[in-house]
């Protein structure tokens, strides 16, 4: 039986994510799990056929999850690489965004690209794309279980710097948590793709979801979700991408 078949069986997918990573994934104020990747994948599975059911999990443990069958899929800004499409299914990109080197205000690291980031300390999530450009880049990477724990490493002078998504990074300046002594001092001049994460041979059930993402930016709904999930107006720039190359 086809993984689209026994979900559909079942009537539930099961999804891993985050929930820590405004604003993608994250919990609202009624603690409520919620966030843009949320908001499309419950959309896209609603298409589909299927009710989703979330399974919080730290970043790391995205693809062990999908190795055990603890869930069928992720959605959590996974970023397309050469590595996880050896091993993974992906849907097609359902956003894109530039990575930023984050640091602490006025610390005087020298840091002014990625290749600073050399013999630096720099504190990263297990299995993350960010982890791997500190990595590619020399820098002594420090494991963290999220965004959040990274800054508060940064700013408590235990690293140099820590790398994230621009969006993300906007958001807790905006949002979650303003006062931050923090400032992005370079960001990625090419764009990353991100796409919901199946295992090998899920097949029709990642046919299945594309076509759900196709419909959802013909009719509207697409556009309708991130201009409710992500405020900031350079994101209408990363919908152009998606939709037109």
């Amino acid at each position: 039986m086809t993984y689209i078949a026994k979900s559909k069986k079942k009537g539930t997918i099961t999804i891993g994510t985050e929930g820590t990573y405004p604003p993608f994934t994250y919990r609202d104020k009624s603690n409520k799990l919620t966030g843009f990747d949320i908001d499309i994948a419950t959309e896209a599975a609603k298409r589909v056929g299927v009710k989703n059911r979330n399974s919080l999990k730290q970043n790391g443990q995205a693809c062990s999850g999908l190795d055990d069958k603890r869930y069928d899929m992720v959605a959590n800004e996974v970023g397309i690489n050469p590595d996880r499409q050896k091993k993974y299914d992906f849907s097609d990109p359902y956003i894109v965004s530039r990575s930023v080197v984050i640091v602490k205000k006025k610390s005087h690291t020298g840091i002014k690209s990625f290749k600073d980031l050399k013999g630096k300390k720099v504190a990263q999530s297990l299995g993350s794309n960010f982890r791997q450009i500190a990595e590619d880049n020399g820098a002594q990477v420090t494991t963290v279980d999220g965004f959040d724990g990274a800054v508060n490493l940064l700013t408590s002078g235990r690293i140099d710097a820590t790398i994230n998504d621009s969006l993300s990074y906007l958001t807790m300046k905006k949002k979650t948590r303003p006062d931050l002594p923090i400032e992005t001092v370079y960001e990625q001049k090419d764009a990353a793709k991100s796409a919901f994460l199946f295992r090998k041979g899920s097949g029709k059930l990642v046919d299945k979801f594309n076509q759900a993402l196709k419909e959802m930016k013909k009719d509207g709904t697409y556009l309708k979700i991130s201009k409710k999930k992500i405020s900031d107006g350079r994101f209408k720039i990363m919908i152009q991408v998606i939709d037109h190359g």
